[in-house]
């Protein structure tokens, strides 16, 4: 029984979600390292490695050290701190471990202080601007492969990029050619280097580019992470359908304003987070009610939607002529705006076909 906000699961949703990207590496001959970051779960991983996924992508070293007992191959797709160097060494102690490095301080700072073999991709921006070296910036490149090349527990492993920017839009064209202009620059950098580093490969991973391009030839290794779930920004993207989402918020209503065509759930930021959408027609939103069914939920409930949000309530704009359906006491299920910042805040998930709870980081 329903009695709080709680995150719901549809596991065949997420199973299909899972399947479906999984089939799109091995049809394009490339490797899948799917990052974690936003299940974060021991139990979902297993959905993975059903299919035969051996390799993994976290987001903190924390994480990696959640999943080090089940995975073997781990990549940190984060730039290393430098103040973790205890945890690094515990790790790659235990497990293959691949870190990110941008600079040649971190490099220089791994060199001393490592004590086991340890993977790392030089992070390489291509057009996002959050981190990584500058394509053109190669005497970097250079001096950070030096660096490496007289330590024996640095091991190179290839150059890696995240296309984060192809969240700006909603078009598959502008989407496809971002994605385009990625592989180039990788194959560009994987060219000049591979003749001495042979077994170098090139790592790219965005939930909007793996879920809508088809091409990606040059990819050696492909890391999406939130298209387990999806959620109202992928959709609003065009990385997925609604009947996609694999999750969504159950929040109890806890009162009802007619006069303003508003009911109060209970289901604020510290259950959804505050990621918001803005709609032409409909203003903010902050997550959208959608209908129950027995083992799920259906479709969207045109101009249902949460309009704002403090730390507990969820205000939710009602059409005039549905608000008489509901009454205080009744669930409604809502998806949310980001499904990763939504399940960090939740903490767990309960599924839908067994009312199964699945723990997570």
């Amino acid at each position: 029984m329903i009695t709080k906000p709680i995150l719901l699961l549809d596991e065949n949703r997420c199973r299909k979600n899972i399947y479906d990207m999984f089939l799109k590496a091995k049809k394009n001959k490339i490797d899948f390292r799917p990052h974690f970051k936003t299940h974060q779960s021991l139990e979902i991983s297993k959905w993975y490695k059903e299919l035969g996924v051996n390799k993994i992508t976290v987001s903190s070293l924390e994480m990696a050290e959640y999943f080090a007992p089940e995975w073997n191959d781990i990549t940190v797709a984060f730039p290393v701190n430098i103040l973790e160097i205890e945890t690094i060494n515990q790790l790659a102690k235990k497990i293959q471990l691949n870190v990110l490095i941008e600079s040649t301080d971190t490099i220089s700072f791994l060199k001393q202080n490592l004590k086991f073999k340890t993977g790392f991709f030089v992070k390489v921006d291509v057009g996002y601007n959050r981190t990584g070296i500058d394509p053109q910036n190669k005497k970097e490149i250079d001096t950070i492969l030096e660096i490496s090349n007289s330590c024996e527990n640095l091991i190179f492993k290839g150059l890696l990029a995240h296309a984060g920017h192809t969240y700006k839009y909603q078009n598959d064209e502008k989407i496809k050619k971002i994605h385009q202009k990625g592989i180039d620059i990788l194959v560009s950098l994987k060219n000049k280097y591979k003749e001495k580093y042979p077994t170098m490969i090139v790592s790219l991973g965005d939930t909007p580019s793996c879920s809508i391009a088809d091409d990606f030839q040059g990819i050696d290794e492909m890391r999406p992470g939130n298209f387990v779930f999806y959620d109202l920004t992928q959709h609003k993207i065009g990385s997925n359908q609604i009947d996609q989402i694999a999750v969504a918020m159950a929040c109890p209503i806890v009162a009802i304003h007619k006069e303003r065509n508003e009911i109060v759930v209970y289901g604020g930021g510290v259950h959804f987070s505050k990621d918001r959408l803005e709609d032409e027609k409909l203003g903010t939103i902050f997550g959208r009610v959608v209908e129950k069914n027995e083992t799920t939920w259906g479709d969207v409930i045109p101009n249902m939607y949460i309009n704002s949000l403090s730390q507990e309530h969820g205000i939710v704009s009602v059409p005039k002529l549905e608000i008489d359906k509901y009454k205080i006491g009744d669930i409604l299920y809502i998806l949310p705006v980001h499904s990763c910042m939504t399940a960090n805040a939740m903490k767990q998930y309960i599924t839908t076909q067994n009312s199964k709870i699945i723990s997570r980081l």
